[in-house]
């Protein structure tokens, strides 16, 4: 059993000077029953923008009402305990701006410590204990009430999660040992393994309830009012509290392990074995079957202190960071007040990739939407791929029937050019191709404004080459989005030496409205991320050429952790899109990018790979084989990373140094946003710095301290 009183409380206190404390205020509430029960309300002073968080001194400073209030119920002053939060906020768990603060591995272990021991005080009252979820709880901020006898949630509830594998740690305060044991290994394993994997996904407050992680829900006019008449029902016996999620003894003897074993294998075809804290969480998770609470908990304690010196997590909040604060000010963004009002879209385009968009940006703007190509044909097909998509959404709930046939009736289609006459924006997603991008950019310039914005969604040409023959250049802009449209998050927005203010400024007001996350680049080839990834592909390339078989390829990769080998990439992409970026490249510095004719007479191919049930690329097909010329001089995996990662890090460089983007952070939030780089790896440069690949190859680091753990 963890020895608390080794904690050093005076350490503790003195870990974060500047710390917003949630205070802990304590009322007396006379129920109807003649009992009277302890509502602790933790408030940090601040508006519903500034969550409660828990940091040392909140949790010193709550173990220490709890202590009081279990005094006061020895003496049958309460009947009860009840914990809630501030209006719309129950807590946000720990500050991770401070968790880079912890000096060492025996502190980090101090503070998982701490969190078992304030939050399991709760066990200890002498009387019942609940917690009533009024809002936001996440991380430390779930595992407060799972720490208590009884709970209820707010129907309400925006967000409750535990996230922390998302970021690098373990829900070490009791989550993964209390949410399994209440609610089954299954719906644990989704909340504690699977939502943060899925973009970091939370539940809302009904989804909550479903899984078990509350006893009852109330509607929020009442909430409070509600949850106090509910505990009181609960300490006279009238309520009855069912838990029919709770694991068995079935569930124990069969599932659990095997929900283990699939969730491992899940995560090791998805992921890869390289982020840390996933298999750590599987791990106690495992150990929650049949372990005590004890044994448990001082598992989580070791396993937390771990994840906290990491490189991983370190890495995982700079990545963090990048993507909820420096994603919402775009480094080199103009001022806001310049933007322009857009009060109707035209795309140009009826296909797959012009229907998206004429979806994407009819459902976020709400404004007439005007679709256009070749023949009426193409035009009704993209209508209808639109209406069908509108429907599917109905359908699942995501939007009500009048707001579907609101954005019906919002989008049209043309032949004819005119039609466009009154849009502020017109995007192109025609064929990848100069000429063609010129040629519709002038028809159109015919018939709309001088200030209607031109965005054109080219993945590599030059947005300055695509505007050079217009009347008016500067509202020509790159507004290069990835696929699919609606889930990918990345918008790359390009500056053309003649784009001005105002039509930057519309673009980036555009992609915050597409609830899309924009960075500037400048107007060079390939952009950020299609010039990385090509450097890539094409060292994967280089190595099948020399005659290196595909498996060897493909795990050479796996130490950086990214989503899917090279070639899985490419297969995603298509073979002949990746052909043009690489001659786009190839084009631009021969020296530099690495050119193939097999990927050229790849493309031509419907299937050029073959694919296990995991969708893992296992080899070419024959009819691939038969294409290809190959040569005898393989390489093994550790010279194809060292050479993608000095490939990398010189070409980073070099787009930093010709200022293709503002700092590194933009290009480690193209990468995590537009091409999935590991949360835990932190994007590229850090990665790169770690693996010293930037010292071999200019001698310095892109971060200085560079992003590592405590100690490493």
């Amino acid at each position: 059993m963890t020895d608390y009183s080794k904690i050093d409380f005076s350490l503790i206190a003195s870990l974060d000077p500047d710390e917003v404390v949630s205070h802990s205020y304590v009322r007396d509430v006379p129920l109807p029953s003649g009992k009277v029960l302890a509502l602790v309300t933790l408030d940090n002073g601040r508006d519903h923008t500034r969550p409660n968080t828990m940091g040392p001194k909140t949790m010193l400073e709550l173990g220490r009402t709890y202590d009081a209030l279990t005094e006061r119920a020895a003496r049958g002053e309460i009947h009860a305990v009840a914990t809630t939060g501030k209006p719309f906020i129950l807590a946000a768990g720990a500050d991770l701006s401070k968790i880079n603060e912890i000096p060492s591995r025996a502190v980090g272990l101090q503070m998982a410590q701490l969190g078992h021991y304030v939050l399991g005080k709760q066990a200890t009252f002498g009387v019942p204990s609940f917690v009533f979820i009024n809002g936001l709880a996440l991380g430390g901020g779930t595992e407060l009430p799972l720490n208590a006898d009884y709970r209820t949630i707010d129907s309400s509830v925006p967000a409750i999660a535990l996230p922390e594998v998302f970021l690098g740690l373990i829900p070490g305060w009791g989550g993964t040992y209390l949410l399994p044991n209440l609610i089954g290994i299954e719906n644990a394993l989704k909340v504690i393994v699977e939502n943060p994997l899925k973009q970091n996904r939370m539940l809302k407050g009904p989804q909550a309830f479903e899984l078990g992680m509350a006893d009852a829900m109330f509607a929020p006019a009442n909430f409070l009012e509600d949850s106090l008449r509910w505990a009181d029902g609960v300490l006279s016996g009238t309520v009855t509290i069912e838990r029919k999620n709770a694991p068995g003894k079935i569930e124990r003897l069969v599932k659990w392990d095997a929900a283990i074993g699939i969730a491992r294998k899940m995560l090791e075809s998805k992921i890869g074995t390289v982020p840390q804290s996933p298999y750590a969480a599987l791990d106690l998770l495992k150990a929650a079957k049949n372990g005590t609470r004890e044994e448990c908990f001082a598992l989580e304690d070791e396993a937390l202190a771990d994840r906290i010196i990491s490189d991983q997590l370190q890495a995982s909040i700079y990545a963090f960071n990048l993507v909820q604060k420096r994603a919402k000010r775009p480094a080199g963004a103009p001022d806001k007040a310049l933007a322009q009002k857009v009060t109707k879209v035209g795309v140009i385009g009826a296909g797959l990739m012009a229907s998206q968009f004429a979806l994407l940006f009819v459902r976020r703007l709400q404004v007439p939407v005007v679709i256009t190509d070749l023949d009426q044909g193409r035009v009704d097909k993209g209508l209808a791929y639109i209406a069908e998509e509108i429907g599917a959404l109905e359908a699942k709930g995501r939007i009500s029937p009048d707001e579907a046939n609101r954005l019906r009736a919002l989008v049209s289609g043309t032949t004819d050019k005119a039609d466009f006459n009154d849009c502020d924006w017109v995007i192109e997603a025609v064929f990848e191709d100069l000429a063609v991008k010129q040629q519709v950019f002038a028809e159109i310039e015919k018939h709309v404004s001088p200030t209607t914005i031109l965005a054109t969604n080219t993945s590599s040409l030059s947005v300055e080459q695509i505007g050079e023959k217009l009347e008016h250049p500067e509202r020509v802009v790159g507004f290069h989005f990835f696929n699919p449209v609606a889930v990918m998050p990345l918008l790359e927005i390009v500056k053309a030496p003649a784009t001005n203010d105002a039509t930057l400024a519309t673009a980036f007001a555009t992609a915050a409205t597409l609830r899309k996350s924009a960075v500037l680049t400048a107007d060079a080839p390939g952009f950020v991320v299609n010039r990385l990834l090509a450097k890539v592909m094409g060292e994967a390339a280089r190595a099948v050429d020399e005659g290196t078989p595909v498996p060897v390829v493909e795990r050479a990769l796996a130490p950086i952790g990214l989503p899917m080998g090279p070639f899985e990439l490419i297969d995603l992409v298509g073979w002949a899109v990746a052909a043009h970026v690489q001659d786009t490249m190839v084009d631009k510095f021969p020296e530099r990018f690495y050119a193939s004719e097999n990927m050229h007479k790849l493309s031509q191919l419907s299937q050029v790979v073959e694919k296990n049930k995991a969708g893992k690329v296992t080899d070419f097909t024959k009819e691939a084989k038969k294409l290809m010329s190959v040569g005898s001089t393989p390489v093994d995996e550790a010279t194809i990373l060292r050479r993608v990662e000095d490939e990398l890090a010189g070409e980073i460089k070099l787009m930093l140094d010709e200022k293709v983007v503002a700092a590194a952070e933009d290009i480690d939030l193209c990468l995590i946003l537009g091409a999935g780089w590991p949360f835990q790896a932190g994007g590229a440069t850090p990665y790169l710095d770690r693996v010293g690949a930037s010292r071999r190859v200019f001698g310095a680091t892109f971060h200085d301290p560079e992003i590592r753990g405590v100690g490493n």
